[in-house]
Formats: structure tokens, C-alpha cells, sequence
């Protein structure tokens, strides 16, 4: 006898979209009626995420989005608000649910979360089914091909993409008759109980600056636009992206793909067409293919390392006695350090939700390594409330890269607060749109305004320790002591380091970084060439 159709709740988490969702797409293919639910579940959300009030903006305008692309195929996102347990338990029942479906993520939280749901199916009899969507590749089979453990370095983890082969073909997309044959009754579509709230019904603030806004709609149009500059496309090469570019020199698509509005297997499928094309094109780990793949990386190692987003109990990240100071750490946050190029990236990522991945380089190097020695766990934190792209397994991994406390062992390159952002705009735009306070600063102060003499200052409008703080350290002293503290860790704990050592040397940095020895001009430019071989 043949099974009988489902009635079956899918459930959104992450993957805000229509377009390559397997799960749902089997869901609709195996019911009678499908009720697409949104949980908001806030306790959850601000214990699992730390959301900052851009991200619940960008989540909401998703949520939004999602509902009117539902409605246009004849179905609705039905929002509700409570402990994600106990709505599923009343609808389930309600609904005479059969099966629930929802997509596999690789976080803790998520994990823990699809458990219970198994748990409270075997308790109530219905199925429960979850399908990987939000990465390239079903991560478990990446890990059995390296023996049930992580690949820790990105040359391994490229080898056993190259035995897997290409990523699974994006899933067909959805359709209004697929829709038609199982949509919830409509009363509970018009049903005001049902719709996603307002910020204000969250008592979040009504305002938000960020040019980014959230949805599968936004996501796509961005992608296209994109996609149409072949030429642009096949030539990307990370590195040589500017950080302080006014709008972004790098795609602007990591929001989409952090909440799931944009599919990753598209996005790769579209630039393999683009490739196949183009004579010469640039190549993984810089390409844009690369920098997805760098995702999936973290994603893997991720996925199975227990206390990822932690230092303590973390087998593969350096154990560092970082110093605890709460007042360095709050004028770091607030763009109080002292150093226009650090504090105009901390005030654009406050403002915008977004910073070039060069700007969270420099700061993040700055706070732990390069100037504070201030632990990334902090930095983490704070990208995690603030970055409309954050993400557990991207986030925690460049945190310890960037710290070099994990992946990254040229620690010896640090960049500089001063000379880094100099580079790429000499005139200080970025800085003068960011810290207007600055604005009319001549060009050749204005990466280091104290030493700016008085009348410049005064005819500028802003006196350096009064209008806008004078810097919280000297680099140069506060480089080198840094450095001989990494060096003794390294040497201490030199088993931990190797775990992640990889002996391609990190293509995202050369050319980047300038190592300290750079105080020596000749010595520098020794070290320079030697960083561009």
C-alpha cells in the first residue's frame, strides 16, 4: 500500500528562500498540505546569536520577503512567536501534523534543536526530515572522507573536494502547482496572528542606516548584478580588493548567504558557467569560487571541533593569557582608539552592519595580536551582535586566524593602524565619511591627526585629545612586545600550532601585510618581496 500523503509544518531556521530548497521541496512533494512556519523564538535567538538591532532589522525584511514570494505561489509564512518547543507541540496537534521538515545545520544550538524535535516526534508520531541546503556539500560525507575528523587545513580540505567532485546541482525551482496542491487553509494566511511583526512590535529601534536590505529578492538582484560583469567575475582576486572603497570592492552577497536568502550551490553553479567561458581565470583560494569554498571550510572544521567559538577546551586553538581590560575593549567597540582608520571601520560597522573583509583584518589584528592583545573571544562578540553577515562557524574561525591563534601562522605580519589604509586611499575618504569630526583634516595628517601642529588642528575644526581621542597606544612599542609574547606561545605550545599549519602559504594575505621589521626600511623591503613571491 502506498504511503499516505503528510501533513507536514516546515520549518525556516536559516534558508530564507524559495529558489534550491530541498527540504521544502521535498516536503511539498510528499504532502497533502504544507504549512510554512517561521519560529521566533527570541529567548533562543539572543542566547544562540547575540542579534544587534541591524540584524534583527535584516532578519525581519527577510521574513517579509519571504511571505510575499509565499503569497505569490498561493501559499503564506506563517510567523509565530514563543518557545519553539511548545508552538510546535500545540500546532503539531492542532494541525494533525505528520512530518516535520526543516533544514540539517552544523551549529550547536541548531543541533540540539533538530534533536528535540526528533525527541518530540517519536513522542507525538510524526516523522521528522532534514536535508543539508545551506552548504555546498553534505559536510558528514566530507568529514568520513577524512576519517570522521575535520580536514584542518585548507590543502587537505581541497583535496578531499577534488576525490568528492562537484557540489550537488542546485534542486528545480518551486512553482505555484506545487504549491496549489497542499497550501494551509487561507484563514490562517489572512490571519493577523500569523504575520511577521514589525521592530516595534519587538521594541527595536525603528531606525536602521544599512544600505543592506534583507530578503531572497534583494539577495538575487544583487547576484545578477554581479554576475553580469563576466569580465569582473573571472578576474576577482581577493586580495586585491580595497577595504576603504566607499562602496563595497568585494560582492556585498555574505548577508544573503548567512540567513539563507541566497543559495551557496547557485551562486558556485553561476560562476562554473562564467568560468567555463573565460580563457583565463583567477583560481581558488582567491577566486570567487574560493572564497566559497573558504566558507565551506570553516563550516567543516566547525562542525566537529568541540568549544569552536571558545579558546578553553578548544583542540585546536592556541591556549593565549589574554589581558582582560574592559576600558581598551570599550574604545575599541566605540571608535574611541585614537586611530582614524581603526575607529572609521568600528563606526561603519555600527552604522552599516558591513566593513570590507580587509577593515575586519585590520581591526581584528589590532584588538588581539597587533596592539591590545585583547582575546578574539571579545572581538568575536562583537561582530557577532553587529555584522549583518555574522556567522558561528565563519565568524569564531577568522577570529582565530586573524588572532593567529588557529589556520594562520605568518604571525609575524601585523598590520599597521597607520600605513595600512593609507595605501589604498590617500586622501582619507573612507575616514572623512566615517569620522566627519576629522573631516577637514589636510590629507597628510589625517591617518595620524596628532601630530597635526595646533594651528592645524584648530583651523580643522577638532583638537586632537579634546575633539577626538589622542591614540590609546604606541604601535610600535605595543607591536613589538606583542610579537615576543606570540613568539613564546608559538614556541610553548608548538603541537597546537601545527594541528592547522599549512604549507601553502595564505594567499588572502600577500602582498598585504607588512611585517614589523618594516620600522627597518631595508629589511622591509626585503620582507615585502618576499611576501609577493
Amino acid at each position: 500500500m502506498p504511503n499516505m500523503p503528510h501533513r507536514t509544518i516546515h520549518l525556516f531556521r536559516k534558508g530564507l528562500r524559495l529558489h534550491d530548497n530541498p527540504t521544502l521541496l521535498a516536503a511539498l512533494e510528499s504532502s497533502e498540505v504544507v504549512y510554512p512556519v517561521y519560529i521566533l523564538d527570541r529567548k533562543f535567538l539572543m542566547s544562540a546569536m547575540n542579534m544587534g538591532t541591524l540584524r534583527w532589522h535584516f532578519l525581519l525584511q527577510s521574513l517579509e520577503d519571504l511571505q510575499r514570494n509565499l503569497t505569490k505561489l498561493g501559499s503564506c509564512l506563517l510567523v509565530i512567536q514563543g518557545e519553539y518547543e511548545s508552538v510546535l507541540r500545540d500546532r503539531v496537534k492542532m494541525w494533525n501534523i505528520t512530518q516535520v521538515t526543516l533544514d540539517a545545520e552544523i551549529e550547536p544550538f541548531y543541533k540540539e534543536m533538530e534533536r528535540t524535535i526528533q525527541v518530540l516526534g517519536g513522542e507525538m508520531g510524526f516523522d521528522v526530515l532534514s536535508l543539508m541546503g545551506h552548504t555546498l556539500y553534505d559536510i558528514r560525507r566530507i568529514l568520513d572522507m577524512n576519517g570522521g575528523t575535520p580536514p584542518l587545513t585548507y590543502k587537505r580540505f581541497l583535496h578531499i573536494l577534488s576525490v568528492l567532485g562537484d557540489p550537488d546541482m542546485p534542486v528545480r525551482n518551486l512553482t505555484a502547482e506545487d504549491f496549489q496542491r497542499c497550501k494551509p487553509p487561507p484563514e490562517l494566511c489572512l490571519a493577523e496572528d500569523y504575520r511577521v511583526p514589525l521592530p516595534e512590535d519587538l521594541e527595536i529601534p525603528r531606525e536602521s542606516q544599512s544600505p543592506w536590505r534583507g530578503g531572497e529578492t534583494e539577495g538575487l538582484q544583487r547576484l545578477e548584478h554581479h554576475l553580469k560583469n563576466q569580465g569582473w567575475i573571472a578576474n576577482f582576486t581577493k586580495p586585491r580588493t580595497i577595504p576603504n572603497s566607499l562602496l563595497p570592492s568585494t560582492t556585498g552577497l555574505s548577508p544573503y548567504f548567512s540567513l539563507g536568502c541566497l543559495s551557496v550551490r547557485r551562486f558556485f553553479y553561476r560562476l562554473s558557467n562564467i568560468y567555463a567561458q573565460s580563457k583565463n581565470h583567477s583560481l581558488p583560494p582567491v577566486s570567487l569560487q574560493g572564497q566559497l569554498l573558504w566558507r565551506e571550510f570553516f563550516y567543516t572544521v566547525a562542525s566537529a571541533t568541540p568549544n569552536f567559538t571558545r579558546m578553553a577546551g578548544n583542540p585546536i586553538c592556541l591556549q593565549i593569557n589574554w589581558y582582560q581590560d574592559a576600558e581598551r575593549l570599550y574604545k575599541w567597540r566605540t571608535a574611541q582608539t585614537g586611530f582614524p582608520w581603526i575607529d572609521a571601520i568600528m563606526t561603519q560597522l555600527h552604522q552599516e552592519g558591513w566593513i570590507h573583509h580587509l577593515a575586519r583584518h585590520a581591526v581584528a589584528c589590532f584588538l588581539t595580536r597587533g596592539d591590545l592583545w585583547i582575546s578574539w573571544e571579545e572581538g568575536m562578540k562583537v561582530f557577532e551582535e553587529m555584522l549583518l553577515d555574522a556567522d558561528y562557524s565563519i565568524n569564531a574561525g577568522n577570529w582565530m586566524w586573524l588572532s593567529a591563534s588557529a589556520f594562520f601562522h605568518q604571525y609575524t605580519r601585523i598590520f599597521c593602524p597607520v600605513r595600512f589604509g593609507k595605501r589604498t586611499d590617500p586622501e582619507g575618504q573612507y575616514i572623512r565619511k566615517y569620522l566627519p569630526v576629522l573631516m577637514n583634516f589636510p590629507s597628510k595628517y589625517i591617518y595620524e591627526p596628532w601630530t597635526a601642529p595646533e594651528e592645524a588642528q584648530k583651523q580643522a575644526g577638532c583638537i586632537i585629545g579634546q575633539d577626538y581621542p589622542l591614540p590609546m597606544v604606541n604601535h610600535k612599542e605595543a607591536s613589538d612586545r606583542n610579537l615576543q609574547l606570540m613568539k613564546q606561545v608559538r614556541e610553548e605550545q608548538y603541537g597546537t600550532a601545527q594541528l592547522t599549519r599549512d604549507d601553502m602559504d595564505d594567499p588572502m594575505e600577500m602582498g598585504l601585510k607588512h611585517e614589523l621589521s618594516e620600522e627597518n626600511p631595508k629589511k622591509g623591503k626585503r620582507a615585502r618581496n618576499r611576501e609577493q613571491t
